[in-house]
């Protein structure tokens, strides 16, 4: 199914029922007095998480959605039937504004939560809800209130606790592919990721095991942050992780230098949002089997000499150090947010060792494993 991420619908709560003008007739009670019940509410509108759901493609085709209206009432006292509720269901992590006003309505995070996003209108009052003591057959009645109606924009930002950015071809969808059974496409050329991917990666045995759901965007370029390349429309998605892995590759076929590949992305998170440049984040020099042992050491060391901690070393083509840098991420995502898996770094650690450091919040930074349905 084709990823989307923003969309707008119509959603209309359900009318109230009208109240009843009547009164009761029956045989030995000839002034019975007024018995008009009063009318039904109308059904309202609510927004509900559906983790089965990763995207907003299916209001590509159904943009309205209309709530039942409520019962008028009838004589007895006998109140109109309430409306039913519309259930809308979307995935977790959109957010729901007004399309007039453009305000924030809310969102919807945790699988089943609702958003109210239009009200039902009250039922109209019959006229037995105005007999006083002056007033013994009143002749009045409400009409039932109209429900809300407005013009909704959705946004989905993808929820997951690892994010992965980078250049093009940086390696991002062969480290989801490696991780966990999600299959995103892979080839030689740049932009081949289109659209956030998702993959939840297992590891561990036992009281040992854990998940976390690993989230792949398209590659970034200079000037992302102004709306260059695909990245902009994307690094929304971002904001949601909890931590950020930045894949930089350590022998660029065109020989760039590796260390200003992450100055380009670090500036782009700049520019886009200081939060999400300020967002924990680990640095991971990935290809190393382009590289004999030492070399991939000693350009890891440099870029750890300038950016003040140890990058990670992998290879997701041949899965070296990925094993290692999965069980960081667990320890990480479950101490619950202190430390860092790039350690500080003086210049005399070894970078081709693989090792994972303590895991400190930074400015820039064979288990099985499986994917959820």
């Amino acid at each position: 199914m084709k990823f989307v991420d923003q969309a707008r619908i119509r959603v209309v709560a359900g009318k109230g029922g009208d109240g009843c003008l009547s009164f009761l007739r029956e045989k030995h009670r000839p002034k019975g007095g007024p018995d008009g019940g009063d009318g039904g509410r109308g059904g309202s509108v609510y927004l509900v998480a559906d983790r089965g759901l990763n995207t907003l493609a299916d209001f590509r085709y159904a943009r309205l959605y209309r709530a039942r209206s409520g019962g008028g009432g009838a004589g007895r006292n006998q109140s109109g039937k309430n409306g039913d509720d519309l259930l809308v269901r979307a995935p977790p992590g959109t957010v729901v504004a007004d399309a007039g006003t453009a305000e924030c309505i809310g969102e919807v995070l945790a699988d089943g939560e609702r958003l109210l996003v239009a009200q039902g209108g009250d039922g109209g009052r019959g006229n037995a809800r105005f007999k006083s003591s002056v007033n013994r057959a009143p002749r009045r009645t409400t009409r039932g209130r109209t429900g809300d109606a407005r013009d909704l924009d959705l946004e989905l930002k993808v929820l997951a606790d690892v994010g992965l950015l980078g250049l093009p071809n940086a390696g991002k969808s062969t480290l989801l592919g490696r991780v966990s059974r999600a299959r995103p496409k892979i080839a030689d050329y740049p932009f081949t990721t289109l659209h956030p991917q998702l993959g939840v990666v297992e590891a561990g045995a036992g009281a040992a095991a854990g998940a976390f759901v690993m989230a792949d965007i398209p590659g970034l370029i200079g000037g992302a942050a102004r709306g260059a390349g695909l990245g902009s429309a994307f690094l929304k998605h971002l904001q949601r992780n909890h931590l950020l892995l930045h894949l930089v590759d350590i022998a660029p076929a065109d020989g760039g230098d590796p260390a200003q590949a992450v100055r380009d992305i670090e500036r782009e998170l700049r520019l886009y949002n200081p939060a999400l440049f300020d967002k924990e984040r680990w640095l991971v020099l990935n290809k190393i089997d382009l590289l004999d042992a030492d070399e991939a050491a000693d350009i890891g060391r440099g870029i750890g000499r300038q950016f003040g901690r140890t990058p990670h070393l992998i290879s997701a083509a041949t899965g070296a150090g990925c094993g290692e840098l999965v069980h960081a991420l667990l320890r990480r995502l479950g101490d619950g947010g202190d430390g860092d898996g790039n350690s500080n770094s003086d210049g005399d650690g070894d970078a081709g060792e693989h090792e994972t450091g303590d895991l400190d919040k930074t400015r820039a930074g064979e288990s099985p494993f499986a994917v959820s349905p």
